[in-house]
C-alpha cells in the first residue's frame, strides 16, 4: 500500500529522478525541514534551548508520517501543514514536551507551506536544469556532426527551401539554452516566505534582544533560499516565475519531441529514437516501434498551458493579507509544472543523446520537390541580373517561367532540363544567357549552394550554449 501517486496515468513520472523531488512525500519533508531549520535559527539567536533540537530533528523524518491520513485531515484547516504540525508536536513531545511547545514559534501555516514549496521548486528545478545541460551537450554534438547534412526545410507542412539538420538541431539547442538560462537565473532568487500571522512578524518583535529581520535572513541562508525584501504572501511573483521557467523548459523540450515524432514516421524516416528494452512496444502490433520519448515530451507540452494559466489566475485573485482560495489554488499547478520540467528535461536528454539521424533519407526527401525547390534563388539571381541590365520585365518573366515549370511538373520531381526549357520559352536564349552570365543553371539549382547563413547561425547558437553559466555559479540575489 502506498500513500502517494505512483504514476499509473503519468508514466513518465515513475521513471524520473527529478519527479521524485516533488512527490507528496517530498513536500511534507520540505515542511518538516522548514520547521526544524526555524527551530535551529531560533536557538542560534538565543531563543530556546539547544537541548530541544535532537527531539525535533528526530521527529522531522517524513517516514514517521502517514500521508493519506494527513491529506484527509488537511480538509479541516484547508492546508496540510496544520495536521503535519499536530503530528510533529505529538511526536516531539514523546521525547521533550518543552521542545514540542517551542515548535513553530512566530510562524504561520502560509510561511511553512510557501517556503516548503520554494524548497521543492528549487530542488526539482535544479534537477531539471542539470538535465537541460545534458540535453544541450547532446545537441551541441549533433550540430557539430551534421553541419553538412542536407535536408528540406518545411513551412506550413510543405517543402520550402534546402537547409541542414545541424540548423534544426541548433534551433532545438537555442530553445534549451534560453530555458536553461532563465531557470539558472531564477534559482538563486527563489525566496523564503516568512511573515507571521498577517505579514508583519509582530509576534517575533515581542522577543527581547532579537533582531527579527536577522532571524529571517538566517533562516533563508540555512534553507538555501534567497532572503526576501519583505513577506510576499500576497505578492505571488515567486510562484509565477517558478512556474513560468518550468513551462518554458517543458515547451523547449516538447518542440524536440514534436519534430522527432513527425520525422520518425516511416514515410519520412529521417530520424529515429534510441531503443531500449521494453520501450516503444505495441500491445497489439509486434512490428511497431513507437516513438515513446517523443510522445511523452509532446504530452508534457500539451499540459503546461493549463497549469500556467491556473497559476496566473490564482495570483490575480489574491486578496487581503492571506488569500481566500487564490493561495490554495497554486499548490497543485506549481508542483505539476516543476515536475513536468524535470520529466521533460530528462526525456529530452535521453532522446537527444541517442537520436538516430539518417542523412540518406533526408537527401532523398529533399529531392522530392525536384529543382523547383530552388525557385526562389533562380528568381532572385536571374531576375536581378536582368533588372541590372535595364530589362525591367525580367523579374516578372523569370517568376512566370518558374511558376510554369512548377505547374508543368504536376507532382513530378521534374529536372533541370524542364526548368531550362521553361526559362528559354519565356525569356528566349539571349535574355537567359545574359541573365546567367558566367553561372550555370545547374549551379543555381544545387541545394548545397543555397543555405544562406545556416552554418553561421549554428556556430553562433553553439557558442551561446557552450558559454552558459555552470549550475550553482549564478549570482544570488
Amino acid at each position: 500500500m502506498t500513500d502517494g501517486d505512483v504514476g499509473i496515468l503519468d508514466p513518465a513520472v515513475a521513471a524520473s529522478g527529478g519527479a521524485a523531488l516533488c512527490t507528496d512525500l517530498a513536500v511534507v519533508q520540505a515542511m518538516l525541514d522548514t520547521e526544524f531549520a526555524w527551530a535551529q535559527v531560533l536557538v542560534e539567536h538565543g531563543v530556546g534551548d539547544a537541548a530541544w533540537l535532537p527531539a525535533i530533528e528526530d521527529a522531522c523524518a517524513v517516514e514517521l508520517y502517514h500521508l493519506a491520513a494527513i491529506a484527509a485531515d488537511a480538509a479541516g484547516g484547508g492546508n496540510a501543514l496544520i495536521p503535519v504540525l499536530a503530528r510533529l508536536r505529538a511526536t516531539t513531545a514523546e521525547r521533550s514536551p518543552e521542545a514540542a511547545a517551542f515548535l513553530h514559534l512566530g510562524a504561520t501555516s502560509q510561511d511553512i507551506v510557501d517556503t516548503a514549496l520554494m524548497l521543492v521548486a528549487t530542488r526539482t528545478l535544479t534537477a531539471a536544469a542539470s538535465a537541460l545541460d545534458a540535453t544541450a551537450d547532446a545537441l551541441v554534438a549533433l550540430v557539430g556532426e551534421h553541419r553538412s547534412t542536407l535536408m528540406v526545410a518545411r513551412t506550413l507542412a510543405q517543402h520550402s527551401l534546402p537547409s541542414t539538420f545541424a540548423l534544426k538541431a541548433a534551433h532545438w539547442l537555442a530553445g534549451i539554452t534560453a530555458a536553461r538560462s532563465r531557470m539558472g537565473a531564477l534559482l538563486p532568487k527563489l525566496p523564503l516566505q516568512w511573515g507571521g500571522a498577517a505579514g508583519t512578524l509582530a509576534s517575533l518583535d515581542t522577543l527581547r534582544g532579537v533582531d527579527t529581520l536577522a532571524l529571517v535572513d538566517a533562516l533563508a541562508a540555512r534553507l538555501g533560499l534567497a532572503a526576501p525584501v519583505a513577506p510576499w504572501q500576497t505578492n505571488r511573483w515567486p510562484v509565477l516565475r517558478a512556474g513560468g521557467a518550468a513551462a518554458e523548459a517543458v515547451a523547449a523540450c516538447a518542440v524536440i519531441g514534436a519534430d522527432v515524432a513527425l520525422l520518425s514516421r516511416p514515410e519520412f524516416g529521417e530520424l529515429s529514437e534510441p531503443r531500449a528494452d521494453g520501450r516503444g512496444v505495441s500491445s497489439a502490433m509486434p512490428q511497431k516501434q513507437n516513438p515513446v520519448l517523443s510522445v511523452l515530451l509532446k504530452r508534457e507540452g500539451l499540459r503546461v498551458g493549463l497549469d500556467l494559466g491556473a497559476l496566473t489566475a490564482a495570483a490575480a485573485a489574491t486578496v487581503d493579507e492571506r488569500s481566500d482560495g487564490g493561495w490554495h489554488a497554486e499548490w497543485t499547478p506549481l508542483r505539476s509544472l516543476v515536475r513536468s520540467a524535470a520529466v521533460s528535461a530528462e526525456l529530452a536528454a535521453e532522446l537527444a543523446g541517442g537520436l538516430g539521424v539518417h542523412p540518406e533519407r533526408m537527401r532523398q526527401n529533399l529531392g522530392l520537390a525536384g529543382p523547383v525547390l530552388l525557385s526562389e534563388r533562380v528568381v532572385a539571381v536571374l531576375g536581378r541580373a536582368l533588372a541590372d541590365r535595364g530589362d525591367h520585365d525580367g523579374p516578372r518573366d523569370v517568376r512566370a517561367a518558374m511558376t510554369a515549370a512548377r505547374d508543368a511538373a504536376t507532382g513530378d520531381t521534374g529536372d533541370t532540363g524542364a526548368i531550362e526549357r521553361s526559362l528559354l520559352a519565356t525569356l528566349g536564349a539571349d535574355r537567359l544567357a545574359a541573365a546567367l552570365g558566367g553561372t550555370t543553371l545547374s549551379d543555381l539549382l544545387d541545394p548545397a549552394g543555397y543555405l544562406g547563413r545556416a552554418d553561421d547561425f549554428c556556430v553562433r547558437i553553439v557558442a551561446e550554449a557552450t558559454t552558459r553559466t555552470p549550475l550553482g555559479k549564478e549570482p544570488r540575489a
